[in-house]
């Protein structure tokens, strides 16, 4: 496995739970300490070496050239991948396997994420664990969807199995995908990525890792009220 050089940021949801806010504004770009939230991500992810993005869009588009007008981020390039029809994280991922080079691997990143979680503890678990995908988890968290083995495996996802595990822990929204994962989703399919991920568990129990990232910080903006929490964070 080689160096992970690009990140995909999910940019492309309606933000129904932050309207008014959102109404002609992406979640991603809405300011949080005088910037937009998605350049704590593109941050984040470039002190792990990422060094190109891609951003898929669908609510107010026009927004994110006007946030980007040269289309990069400190020197690094933004290609934006714009999604007529909403089709969620499967159907994005999926959406942009033609400009994932061969054999290339990528981080994919929740846009409406402030996180200071350890990426190259996910990159070094990747590494070590194999397989198409590995999930950075947290044990602790308002969702608990993740089920865990005793060895540390991820046995279920959101119970879709039925098979219960030794601890649940929460998906932050923050993993690495191979490109070979993105063939096993459907072209135009609006899915979910969590039910191609049980797909392959059920195929391959080694198939989708997770590593355990407590440290740092990790918020969700999921609804106005914990936007109102960090809005004016320095």
């Amino acid at each position: 496995m080689g160096k992970i050089r690009t990140a995909f940021i999910l940019g492309a949801g309606l933000g129904l739970r932050l309207r008014p806010l959102t109404e002609k504004t992406p979640k991603p770009l809405l300011p949080v300490g005088g910037r937009p939230i998605i350049t704590y991500a593109m941050d984040h992810l470039i002190a792990a070496g990422i060094e190109r993005f891609i951003v898929n869009t669908h609510h107010c588009p026009a927004a994110y050239q006007d946030a980007f007008p040269d289309w990069s981020y400190r020197d690094r390039p933004i290609i934006f991948r714009h999604e007529p029809v909403l089709l969620d994280t499967g159907g994005g991922l999926k959406n942009i396997e033609d400009i994932v080079e061969q054999d290339e691997a990528i981080v994919v990143y929740n846009g409406d994420i402030i996180s200071s979680i350890s990426l190259d503890m996910l990159l070094e678990a990747r590494e070590k664990l194999g397989g198409e995908a590995c999930l950075a988890l947290r044990s602790s968290g308002h969702l608990l969807n993740v089920e865990l083995g005793e060895d540390g495996e991820i046995c279920d996802m959101r119970g879709m199995l039925r098979r219960r595990g030794a601890r649940r822990c929460q998906f932050t929204g923050i993993y690495t995908v191979e490109r070979r994962f993105l063939r096993r989703l459907v072209k135009d399919r609006i899915e979910s990525v969590v039910p191609a991920f049980v797909r392959l568990l059920e195929q391959d129990p080694r198939g989708v890792t997770g590593t355990i990232l407590d440290g740092g910080c990790w918020c969700d903006i999921g609804s106005l009220e914990e936007y109102e929490k960090v809005k004016d964070r320095k």
